[in-house]
């Protein structure tokens, strides 16, 4: 299979190419392969090759299951890969080996997917950049001096840059929608409890979900139609749906009513390219037959903020000491770096008080949410408050802690609410910026109803589509 053929093709479309036998998973996985050994030394996207395994599990023929010979890339946090380490990019977890797989990668063998490598990712996934001392930053297909986003930075980039069609990836604060809209990809972040996270717990007070990036909306749902089973003793579940989320696509939405935010949903000021993106999108979906009207969030963000940080620091502080306690040491300078480090001290000054405190809070941004969407279908804003950043600029050369939180929420405007919230959300790549860089249009839709968001998403792709549009990046 050439690279021409092979780049084509979306994961459905590769899969119905292997099981009609147009071509054999064996070929599909060294095109994959080839691919990899072309762009991955400048792009740093893969981080663990497992090729070796791959390559064994494709010689007997094609694995059995709906995406049966799909190539398959795992990103390196919150997936557990049975004999490979999961290091959440970080040196104090280097050595961390796997003893069994999680729930999803059993998911994605039964689909047949065909791992074949694990992805970078910023330590513990704090960032919504991919820039780990561990293993060094990705770089983006579209602008190598640009960031793909985080904190699935490297799957988002392995997709844009051609190397699979989709990847593996997780969202706790809009590490899903972040790269897609960086990378030019479609990031849908399912409910929360759409996605099992067993055999571990809940993923920062169930603000953390795992899901994809795709090229198509149709591998999208595919993919949400093989993960969505909850397992026995989950903390938070959904039930599959009765129709299978890949039957939605295609479907017509009707007419939705869409509240859309001009700016940041807390209010702020973006970038006024995407400012501009949103009001072209919305005049694209009063076109569609929608009815559009903008919309003010009833949330006190600051507050909400705020609680999230605290969870967030007290779920690092939790992983970080029970490593102590596995070992029997501390944590050492070096093992991991100083964002890590500050949110670890943060971390330790949160009571359990305060940790109930501010999930009170979250849910309390949950019901205020809930009483906007009792009078939308959907809410439209931009994903980010800009375009992609450039590299290094988020910590600052050197390293500016104190203008951090700054910056970050200047970048991550408006992903982290529906984190907070539970919320359905997905960046679709409607916009590119006058530089050529792309710009994600973000849609958050009701709690439990992804079929919605997929239904609007598969009309927008085919009025205005963008998966033949490739990064500039040859290899």
């Amino acid at each position: 299979m050439n690279q021409d053929d092979y780049r084509a093709q979306d994961a459905t479309g590769l899969a119905a190419l292997i099981a009609t036998r147009q071509v054999s998973a064996a070929e599909v996985l060294e095109a994959a392969l080839a691919r990899a050994e072309a762009v991955n030394p400048t792009l740093n996207a893969i981080i663990l090759s497992l090729e070796v395994e791959a390559r064994a599990h494709v010689a007997g023929g094609t694995p059995d299951g709906p995406l049966g010979g799909v190539p398959w890339l795992i990103k390196d946090i919150g997936a557990q890969l049975a004999g490979t380490p999961t290091t959440a990019g970080s040196r104090l977890l280097k050595d961390a080996v796997a003893p069994a797989d999680s729930a999803i990668v059993t998911a994605y063998r039964k689909a047949g997917l065909v791992i074949f490598g694990k992805t970078n990712t910023p330590e513990f996934g704090l960032e919504p950049v991919t820039e780990p001392e561990l293993f060094g930053p990705t770089l983006n297909p579209w602008s190598l001096d640009h960031t793909p986003g985080g904190s699935s930075g490297g799957a988002a980039a392995a997709v844009a840059a051609g190397i699979v069609p989709a990847a593996h990836a997780s969202d706790g604060g809009g590490s899903i929608r972040t790269p897609a809209s960086c990378c030019g990809l479609f990031g849908l972040k399912p409910s929360r409890g759409r996605v099992s996270f067993a055999p571990a717990d809940e993923g920062w007070g169930g603000f953390s979900i795992q899901h994809a990036v795709t090229r198509t909306v149709r591998d999208s749902a595919a993919l949400l139609d093989a993960v969505c089973a909850p397992v026995d003793g989950d903390p938070y579940w959904l039930a599959p749906p009765a129709t299978p989320f890949a039957g939605e696509v295609g479907r017509d939405p009707g007419r939705l009513r869409v509240g859309f935010i001009k700016g940041g949903v807390a209010g702020e000021t973006i970038d006024p390219e995407c400012a501009a993106a949103v009001a072209d999108v919305a005049k694209l979906c009063a076109g569609l037959g929608h009815e559009v009207e903008e919309v003010r969030l009833e949330v006190d963000f600051p507050a909400m903020r705020e609680a999230a940080g605290a969870v967030i620091a007290a779920s690092i502080t939790a992983t970080l000491d029970a490593e102590t306690a596995r070992r029997g040491r501390p944590v050492e300078d070096g093992e991991v770096d100083r964002v890590t480090r500050a949110m670890y001290a943060r971390g330790q000054r949160v009571s359990g008080a305060v940790y109930v405190q501010a999930m009170q809070t979250a849910h309390a941004a949950g019901r205020a949410m809930a009483r906007t969407l009792g009078r939308f279908d959907v809410l439209l804003c931009s994903t980010l408050g800009s375009p992609p950043i450039l590299k290094g600029s988020l910590r600052g050369e050197p390293l500016d802690l104190p203008g951090y939180a700054d910056r970050l929420f200047a970048f991550m405007t408006n992903t982290q609410l529906a984190n907070v919230t539970g919320q359905p959300a997905m960046s679709v790549p409607l916009a590119w910026s006058r530089a050529g860089l792309p710009i994600g249009i973000q849609f958050m839709g009701r709690p439990g109803d992804e079929a919605t968001l997929l239904r609007l998403a598969g009309q927008l792709e085919a009025t205005r589509p963008w998966a033949d549009r490739r990064a500039p990046f040859k290899g």
